[in-house]
């Protein structure tokens, strides 16, 4: 069994020795293949950092989190930009729009979502969507781009069934992770007619840790959770969730 965590800031973890554990857990649970978004440009080299300590099981995502989207986003842009030549990236993400933290800076999160679906078409790469309370405006900027290069995840779905039909139609994938095993979180509801061939996998570590760890800081090793209430929900083996989204994972990533 294979499973793949699309979504996780692992690196996060400053200490070596720690990030070796976190790493080996991992592996105990057959969790092999991680992919690592970073949020701004200070964190690239730590995405790059565990990338070369693990490069069979790591693989790197760049871009400008919209929640780190300033006036001088331009500049952030730029100096990830001249960060993607240092290694081989597999998408841009995590980009979109987050209107939950501040609402203020949406024509400016607007702008860099944009120009970043541009420069992941110029690369014929996925897109990894952070949305938060923002699925009307980041489905309007999608309608206005989309053509034959435009595909991706969205990251950490908790949208309605016609939210997730819509972003199926654009030709996304949906990450799902911890808040499926959240009581009452509608996920699953919402999930019930969506098939296993539109979803991979993630955690988004440390954030949205899966019951039975709620409250605690989440790691890639729960993922095997989050991949059996899945498997659960749709009355399937757990191997059986992990090779379908692993297999979307490699459509979507092309590794």
């Amino acid at each position: 069994m294979i499973l793949t965590d699309t979504h996780t800031h692992l690196y996060y973890e400053a200490d070596p020795e720690k990030l070796t554990q976190l790493m080996q857990r991992c592996f105990d649970n057959e969790i092999s293949r991680l992919f690592l978004p970073n949020v701004d440009s200070s964190s690239v080299p730590q995405v790059f950092n565990l990338v070369s300590r693990y490069p069979d099981n790591c693989f790197p995502m760049l871009g400008l989190h919209p929640c780190d989207v300033k006036e001088n986003y331009q500049e952030e842009l730029d100096l990830i930009k001249q960060a993607s030549g240092q290694a081989k990236i597999y998408a841009i993400g995590e980009i979109g729009i987050d209107l939950y933290w501040d609402k203020a800076t949406l024509p400016f999160q607007q702008q860099a979502f944009r120009k970043q679906i541009a420069w992941a078409k110029e690369l014929s790469l996925p897109i990894v969507i952070h949305c938060r309370e923002a699925f009307d405006e980041i489905f309007e900027i999608l309608d206005e781009v989309k053509d034959d290069k435009l595909r991706g995840i969205f990251h950490c779905f908790t949208g309605t069934a016609e939210q997730a039909e819509r972003a199926i139609e654009l030709d996304f994938y949906l990450g799902i992770g911890g808040v499926l095993t959240y009581k009452n979180s509608g996920l699953d509801k919402a999930l019930a007619d969506v098939s296993l061939d539109h979803l991979v996998l993630e955690t988004d570590s440390p954030y949205l840790t899966p019951v039975p760890f709620r409250g605690k800081p989440n790691e890639s090793s729960y993922l095997v959770y989050i991949a059996q209430k899945l498997a659960d929900l749709k009355q399937v083996s757990i191997e059986e969730v992990a090779r379908v989204t692993t297999l979307n994972s490699k459509t979507i990533f092309g590794v």
